[in-house]
């Protein structure tokens, strides 16, 4: 199977990762590939991100402290 690049830049660019990981120009253009791949797959909406955070936080149990300016104050050690 044939994959025929024609633009200079993308050529130029392909020969330069396969250098630079001492791999052969399929492997380096597979490679590379694959990670695009991958981190295309890992993306996630802002929503769904929130929505992951938003879970880990309602999962952590109560302390029952009240975190209002006075909370703060005593954590940093000015208290009044």
């Amino acid at each position: 199977m044939a994959l025929h690049i024609r633009d200079a830049r993308t050529e130029e660019a392909v020969r330069e990762l396969a250098r630079s990981q001492g791999s052969t120009l399929t492997e380096a253009v597979r490679v590379a590939c694959e990670e695009k791949l991958a981190r295309e797959q890992r993306k996630m909406s802002a929503r769904e991100l929130l929505a992951d955070i938003h879970a880990e936080i309602r999962a952590l149990p109560r302390t029952g402290e009240k975190a209002d300016k006075a909370f703060f104050d005593e954590l940093w050690g000015e208290n009044d």
